[in-house]
């Protein structure tokens, strides 16, 4: 018995101590008598009969649940100033009839507030309105005649035996309020969203507790081992200075508890994998380019010689915009010449796909579905010969899944001038996998796409998730390029840099880029 007693001793807080000694078994204590008595704050009342709970040295008597009505900034404002219809009423009794605008500058109120006030009122029968749309007071209303919110102002904003019966701190009882005044707070008070309400609803539950027999002979212990409450717990710069701690007595410490963790800021392990990416690629000579996340089909899909009836597209056909719906206009001459490659090839060589171009279609405002729609633009500015990349931000109607998500990344790169060729496309496309990737093994997969020939899919093999694309890429049509003002070939690519990030940070799920798991962000970023 004795050894558990010294036990419990040894690990007592302060606060816990100082009730053993100010209180004796049978005694009853709650938070007000614990503030009254030893100046404890509610958190230290709770938190310390809590751990005396734990202990078997208190136990729960009673518990009581309290409804506290407490006055909001918004209440102080018509404390002082009073209510837009007890200004309303004062206005209009000095100044004669007014219109609601009128009002509303006047008393610096918004015009739902003095609207909201006149309906009050005039339902009340203290304001009419004129056929001139002139506001003033009714036949018989005088400024003493006010509406239910005044006489809740007169009895508990203004009324300071009320304030005075809350503590002077604007805190209202239920049960010290009258059955008039309680009806009155309920109808003011809010328990959420209460800013736009005099009074703030607060349920608290009041609960008290008794000290058990067993705290005597912990308090005796106390006694013996010379513990007061008052130990101090932190040897502080200012105590060394001053030489206070020669005359202080400190709490035992105790090697043996776990170190508080140190939670140091980090930066996002995938934002990290973006700029290493973009710092590679601009370290080897290209240029980034950008543009905006809402895009027409013209540049999306019509520029890349995707036909506007062709079921290619349909992965393509993503988010549409509900206002706008369409651009103004496309830049011309490349609206001109991309509808006349599409429809008869133009002066490609090509037939094009031999149908009429929709030029109310093209305008159409979308999310971008892929990043080829910034290579497309680029095009008709691009120096030649020149690089280019963007890390882009695409959005696609797609099934989530561990290498899916409808919205993700691409970078989209370009690379122009006489002398590229598919092998120098096929060394860009390896440097991706195992340089940026971090892939060990890389195949080449024959691909369609409308906009290059040949096309290309390169894939990677993942550990856990096996093979699987990492993205699209060949070699411009001249349908694309010349349409678009360029004559010598054009490499081009959209990687998923999404799936790049699982190879290269060692995860499973394209999801985990994106986790509100802050744990496991400071994990990945560990690695």
């Amino acid at each position: 018995m004795e050894n558990d007693v010294a036990q419990v001793v040894a690990s007592l807080h302060p606060l816990e101590v100082r009730i053993l000694h100010a209180y004796k078994p049978g005694d009853v204590i709650d938070s007000g008598r614990l503030a009254k008595d030893l100046g404890y704050k509610i958190g230290q009342s709770n938190q310390a009969v809590s751990w005396l709970a734990a202990r078997n040295l208190v136990q729960e008597k009673t518990r009581v649940s309290h409804t506290f009505y407490e006055l909001t900034e918004l209440g102080s404002e018509y404390a002082r100033s009073g209510t837009p219809e007890e200004r309303i009423v004062r206005l209009l009794s000095e100044k004669g009839a007014l219109a609601l605008p009128e009002i509303a500058r006047a008393l610096g109120l918004d015009t739902r507030d003095t609207g909201s006030a006149f309906g009050a009122l005039a339902k009340d029968g203290v304001l009419r309105m004129d056929e001139n749309k002139k506001t003033s007071l009714a036949d018989g209303a005088s400024s003493v005649r006010m509406t239910r919110t005044r006489a809740l102002l007169d009895k508990a904003l203004l009324n300071r035996a009320l304030l005075d019966l809350a503590g002077g701190v604007g805190v209202l009882d239920e049960t010290e309020l009258s059955k008039d005044d309680l009806e009155l707070v309920r109808s003011m008070s809010k328990k959420r969203g209460a800013a736009s309400s005099p009074f703030r609803t607060i349920e608290r539950e009041e609960v008290s507790y008794v000290l058990l027999p067993q705290a005597e002979a912990v308090r005796r212990a106390l006694e013996k081992a010379g513990l007061s409450g008052e130990e101090i717990g932190v040897l502080t710069a200012d105590m060394l200075v001053k030489g206070t701690w020669k005359n202080v007595s400190f709490r035992r410490y105790n090697l043996s508890s776990q170190a508080a963790r140190v939670l140091l800021g980090r930066t996002n392990a995938y934002c990290d994998f973006l700029r290493s990416v973009k710092d590679k690629l601009i370290s080897l000579g290209f240029e980034e380019f950008d543009g905006s996340l809402v895009e027409t089909e013209f540049w999306n899909s019509d520029a890349l010689f995707m036909p506007q009836f062709h079921s290619a597209r349909d992965i393509h056909d993503v988010y549409h915009l509900k206002h706008p719906t369409h651009a103004k206009q496309i830049e011309q001459p490349y609206l001109d010449q991309v509808a006349a490659a599409h429809e008869n090839g133009w002066t490609t060589g090509s037939r094009g796909w031999q149908y009429s171009f929709d030029r109310d279609f093209t305008r159409r405002l979308i999310l971008r579905s892929q990043g080829t729609v910034l290579s497309a633009r680029q095009l008709t500015r691009a120096k030649i010969p020149g690089k280019y990349f963007g890390i882009v931000r695409c959005f696609r109607y797609d099934q989530v899944d561990a290498t899916h998500l409808s919205d993700f990344y691409q970078t989209e790169g370009i690379a122009i001038g006489e002398s590229v060729n598919l092998k120098t496309h096929l060394g860009f496309l390896r440097m991706f996998a195992e340089e940026v990737a971090g892939a060990t093994e890389v195949k080449y997969v024959p691909g369609y796409f409308p906009f290059t020939e040949p096309s290309i899919e390169v894939h990677i093999k993942h550990p856990v998730l096996g093979w699987f694309e990492l993205g699209g890429s060949g070699i411009f049509r001249p349908e694309v390029t010349e349409a678009l003002g360029v004559h010598a070939p054009v490499l081009a690519w959209g990687i998923g840099i999404d799936r790049m990030a699982l190879m290269s940070l060692g995860i499973n799920d394209l999801r985990e880029l994106f986790s509100f798991n802050l744990e496991n962000v400071r994990l990945r970023r560990s690695k």
